[in-house]
C-alpha cells in the first residue's frame, strides 16, 4: 500500500512539471493502459506476483498522472479572457474570506454568483482588492483602524477590474500564479470605491461562509483584547492560521531560529487538542453507565476527538499541514473504531493520497513536503527501536532526527539552514504548543480575557528568547541552491545517519551532503560577465556578476510597509546564486521603485561601498560606505570597466529632478557591454549623445545591451539617443497593466525601427544575459546570450505572450 502511494503521488508531481497540458487525445491512450494494468494486476495475482507489481507501479502512476491533469485542465477553464483584463465590470457575489487588512485597505477572496456586464466572462472565484479614498491630512494606516469594510458571508454588487493572475518570474523566486491556481484564484483586481458599490444581503447561510464567519469573530476578539501588543498577529496566526499580520521582522528572526513551523496551525497543534478532547470524553463517559451500554468509552472518545481536529481544521484555514494532520487523525480513528491495525507508513501513505486526492496541486507547495517529509522522518528514526527508552532519550533522538531529516528539504527549497533550530525549538516547541496556543484558544472562544494576556505574555517571554537565540554569530547556515540532483544522495545520508545505534561507520553518511554544500553555480570566466535583470515588476534591479565580484545596480521598489523586493526578491535571488557579499551597490536614484529595496539589502547584506545620486539624508545612515556618483568614474573587476556617464560632479547634480540625477552605468567586457540608464529623460540623453564624441574624451554610448531609460516613458528614449546607443537588445522592466502604460508603444516602435530586439520584464520575466567571448559566428567574437525566465522555467499554469 505505501509503494503505490509514493508512486500515485509522484505521477501527480510529473505532471506540475509540465510545461503545456496533455493533450486530451491523451486519455484514448490512458484508459486502454489503465484496462490493461487493472487486468494485469487481477490475472498476476492468481499467476506471479512478480509481475504484479509493474502493474500496480503504471496504474498508480497513470492515475496520479492523469487525475492531476483533468483537475488541472477543470480549474484552468475557469479563467478570465485577456480581453476583459483591466476593463469595469459589474458583478454579484459574496464575500468568501476574512479580509486581510494592509495599510491602505483591505484584501478578500470572492465568489462571483453573477455577471451583470454583458458579453463579459468571470472566474466563479477571484481575489479582491479595496483601498480606501485617501482623505487630506488622514495619515493613520488603514490596518491600524481595524475597521474592515467587508465581510465574511456578505453579498454585493461590485464594479471591478481584473487581471489574469500574474507574478514576477525569477529563478529561486516565488511563483504568484503557482499560489494563485493551488489556491484556485482565477483572477486578481481592485473594486472601484466611487462606483456606487452595494451590499445586497447581510448574511449568506452556507456552511463555508459560517465558517469563515466564526474565524472572523475570533479575529475580532483577538484585536479588541490584544489591542496595540506587536504580537497580536502572531496570537492570531496560532488560533485561525492567518498569518498576515504578523510583522515581516518577526518572520525573518522564525526563519533564523527555524521556528517558522510554529507560527502554523501545525500538527501538534491539532493532535493536542484533538487529544485533550480524548481524554475529557472518555473520562466522563466511563462514569456513565448509560452511555457506556450503548457505545465504549473508546469508541466515543475517539469520535469526538476526531469531530475536535475537524472544527479546529476549519476554523483554521484548512492548510496542508492541517490537513495532513487531520487525515492521519481520521484514519487512525477509523482503524479503532474498525479493530484493525495499522503502522505509521500505512497511515501517512494514506493521509497522503487523500490529501493529493483533494487537492493535487498540494505536491507544488513546499509545506506538503516539509510536513509529509518531518513526519516520514520520526516514523523511520523511531519505528525500528526495541525497547522502552528513557523520555529524556526519545526527546533528544526526535530533536536529532527533524533537525538532520530536514536539512536536504531546506537547502533546496530555501537554501539555508537554523543552526540554532534543535535549541529554540526545545523552547518554543512546549512553551507554544502547550501553554501560548492552548490559553489562546481557551481565551478566543471563550469571554476569558485574562487567558489570552497570559497566553501574551508568554509568549512575549518566548519572543525575547528567539530573539537572542538569533543574535548568536552562528545561527544560520546559507548556501547557494544546489541542483536538485544532489537531493537524492543527501536523503540516503539521512537514512543512513538515522539507523540505530549499533550500525557501523554511520557516519559515513555524511558524505551523502557533500555535493549539496559544495556545488556551486557558475560563475563567468575572467572577462566575460553575467547580467541578470530581475523581474520586481514596476521597478528595476540588476546584478552584474564577473569572476570574483558582484555589482547590483538598484534594488526595485516597496510593495507595503510589511514586503519590499529587496528582501521578496533580490536577497533571495543574490543567496540562491552564491552571492555572500556584494562589492559594489549602486542605487540610481531616489524613486522607491528603484531604491525602496534598499534598506533591506544593507540590512542583511554585505556591501563594501554604495554609490548614489542620494542627498545624504536618504542614506538611511547606513554603516556603509556611501559616495555620491557622478561621471568620470571608473574601476576594473576581472578584466571587466565599469564607468559612470551621468550625472556631472558639481552642484549642478542637485538642481536636477530625481529621475535626471540617475546614475548612469556602463559596463564593458571582451564579450560585450550593457548600459544601465535609470530613469534618465530626454535633456539628460541629449546631453549624454553630446558629450559621446571621441574628441570629448568619453567613451561610446554605443552598449550591445540598454536597459530602457524610464521604463519606456515617453519622456524618454528619444531617436537622437537609441541610435547613439545601436543597442542590439533592448529590456523594459516594467510591471504587468501596470497604472503609468509603461512601456509607451510609440517608444516600442522607435526601437523596432532600430532593428532592436525587445524583451519585457512583464512578458518574460527575469532576463539572464551571459556574456561570452569568442563565439565565431560574430566578426567582433563576442555574442550575448539572453534568455527569459518565463520560457526557461516555464509551467502549463503561466500565461504565454
Amino acid at each position: 500500500m505505501v509503494f503505490p502511494a509514493l508512486i500515485f503521488v509522484f505521477g501527480a508531481f510529473c505532471l506540475q512539471q509540465l510545461p503545456v497540458l496533455p493533450d486530451p487525445l491523451w486519455v484514448l491512450v490512458f484508459v486502454p493502459l489503465l484496462l490493461i494494468c487493472i487486468g494485469a494486476a487481477r490475472v498476476n495475482q492468481y499467476a506471479s506476483s512478480s509481475l504484479n507489481r509493474p502493474a500496480l507501479v503504471l496504474l498508480s502512476f497513470f492515475l496520479g498522472f492523469f487525475w492531476a491533469a483533468a483537475m488541472a485542465a477543470f480549474r484552468l477553464g475557469d479563467a478570465l479572457p485577456a480581453a476583459w483584463e483591466n476593463k469595469p465590470i459589474q458583478i454579484v457575489g459574496v464575500v468568501a474570506s476574512v479580509s486581510e487588512l494592509h495599510e491602505r485597505g483591505e484584501r478578500f477572496r470572492f465568489d462571483v454568483e453573477e455577471v451583470l456586464t454583458e458579453a463579459a466572462v468571470v472566474p466563479r472565484h477571484i481575489s479582491l482588492s479595496y483601498y480606501q479614498p485617501r482623505v487630506a491630512g488622514d495619515i493613520s494606516t488603514y490596518q491600524g483602524k481595524n475597521a474592515a469594510k467587508f465581510r465574511a458571508g456578505e453579498r454585493w454588487q461590485f464594479i471591478v477590474r481584473l487581471k489574469r493572475p500574474h507574478g514576477v518570474q525569477n529563478p529561486y523566486g516565488f511563483d504568484f500564479e503557482a499560489w494563485a491556481l493551488s489556491e484556485n484564484i482565477r483572477a486578481t483586481g481592485s473594486i472601484k470605491a466611487k462606483a456606487g458599490n452595494k451590499k445586497l444581503q447581510d448574511f449568506v447561510w452556507r456552511p463555508g461562509y459560517m465558517v469563515e464567519h466564526v474565524r472572523e469573530m475570533v479575529r475580532q476578539r483577538i484585536t479588541r483584547v490584544l489591542a496595540g501588543k506587536p504580537y497580536s498577529g502572531i496570537e492570531q496566526a496560532l488560533v485561525m492560521g492567518d498569518d498576515s499580520a504578523i510583522d515581516a521582522n518577526d518572520w525573518q528572526l522564525f526563519l533564523r531560529t527555524g521556528t517558522s513551523h510554529l507560527m502554523s496551525i501545525s500538527g501538534l497543534h491539532i493532535t493536542m487538542l484533538s487529544g485533550l478532547v480524548f481524554a475529557l470524553v472518555s473520562f466522563v463517559w466511563r462514569r456513565v453507565p448509560a452511555l457506556t451500554m450503548r457505545l465504549p468509552a473508546r469508541k466515543a472518545a475517539v469520535a469526538a476527538g476526531m469531530l475536535a481536529a475537524l472544527v479546529y481544521a476549519l476554523v483554521a484555514g484548512f492548510s496542508v499541514p492541517t490537513q495532513r494532520t487531520l487525515y492521519m487523525l481520521v484514519i487512525l480513528g477509523l482503524a479503532l473504531w474498525s479493530g484493525r491495525q495499522l503502522v505509521i507508513a500505512q497511515v501517512l501513505a494514506l493521509a497522503l493520497v487523500v490529501v493529493v486526492l483533494i487537492d493535487p496541486f498540494a505536491v507544488i507547495s513546499p509545506g506538503f513536503w516539509l510536513s509529509f517529509g518531518a513526519v516520514a522522518m520520526l516514523g523511520y528514526a523511531l519505528g525500528a527501536r526495541i525497547g522502552q527508552l528513557h523520555w529524556l532519550r526519545i526527546w533528544l533522538h526526535t530533536q536529532w532526527a527533524v533537525t538532520i531529516g530536514m536539512v536536504p528539504l531546506l537547502l533546496i527549497m530555501f537554501n539555508q539552514v537554523s543552526i540554532v533550530s534543535p535549541l529554540a525549538n526545545a523552547i518554543a516547541i512546549p512553551l507554544i504548543s502547550f501553554v501560548v496556543t492552548p490559553l489562546a484558544l481557551l481565551g478566543s472562544f471563550l469571554p476569558l480575557d485574562i487567558a489570552l494576556m497570559l497566553s501574551y505574555q508568554v509568549l512575549d517571554f518566548c519572543m525575547h528568547l528567539l530573539e537572542w537565540f538569533n543574535r548568536l554569530p552562528v545561527a544560520v547556515w546559507q548556501q547557494q541552491a544546489p541542483p536538485l540532483w544532489t537531493l537524492l544522495p543527501a536523503v540516503i545520508g539521512v537514512l543512513w545517519l538515522l539507523l540505530p545505534r549499533g550500525v557501523p561507520v554511520r557516519w559515513l553518511g555524511l558524505f551523502g551532503f557533500l555535493p549539496m554544500l559544495l556545488i556551486a553555480p557558475p560563475r563567468p570566466d575572467a572577462g566575460d560577465m553575467k547580467v541578470t535583470v530581475l523581474d520586481v515588476g514596476q521597478g528595476l534591479s540588476v546584478v552584474v556578476q564577473t569572476a570574483a565580484h558582484t555589482l547590483l545596480y538598484d534594488a526595485g521598489g516597496k510593495f507595503s510597509e510589511q514586503a519590499d523586493a529587496g528582501s521578496r526578491i533580490v536577497l533571495p535571488y543574490l543567496r540562491a546564486a552564491g552571492v555572500s557579499k556584494l562589492d559594489g551597490f549602486v542605487v540610481s536614484h531616489n524613486d522607491t521603485d528603484h531604491s525602496g529595496g534598499m534598506p533591506a539589502i544593507l540590512a542583511q547584506m554585505p556591501v563594501a561601498w554604495l554609490l548614489s545620486s542620494l542627498p545624504g539624508s536618504a542614506a538611511l545612515h547606513s554603516d556603509v560606505h556611501h559616495i555620491r556618483c557622478f561621471a568620470g568614474q571608473r574601476w576594473r573587476w576581472d578584466k571587466v570597466d565599469f564607468q559612470v556617464l551621468h550625472p556631472q560632479s558639481g552642484s549642478d547634480a542637485d538642481t536636477l529632478t530625481d529621475n535626471d540625477r540617475s546614475c548612469v552605468v556602463k559596463i564593458t567586457s571582451a564579450s560585450g557591454s550593457v548600459l544601465l540608464t535609470g530613469d534618465i529623460e530626454k535633456q539628460v540623453e541629449s546631453a549624454l549623445v553630446g558629450q559621446q564624441w571621441p574628441s570629448s574624451g568619453h567613451v561610446s554610448l554605443k552598449s550591445d545591451v540598454m536597459i530602457a531609460p524610464h521604463h519606456g516613458s515617453k519622456t524618454s528614449s528619444s531617436k537622437e539617443f537609441i541610435a547613439a546607443v545601436q543597442p542590439g537588445l533592448t529590456i523594459f522592466t516594467v510591471g504587468y497593466l501596470n497604472r503609468f502604460r509603461h512601456p509607451r508603444p510609440e517608444v516600442v516602435k522607435r526601437y523596432q525601427d532600430a532593428q532592436s530586439r525587445i524583451l519585457r520584464s512583464d512578458y518574460d520575466g527575469a532576463v539572464t544575459l551571459d556574456f561570452v567571448a569568442g563565439d565565431p559566428s560574430r566578426d567582433s567574437g563576442v555574442t550575448v546570450k539572453a534568455a527569459g525566465w518565463r520560457k526557461q522555467g516555464r509551467r502549463y499554469w503561466h500565461d504565454v505572450y
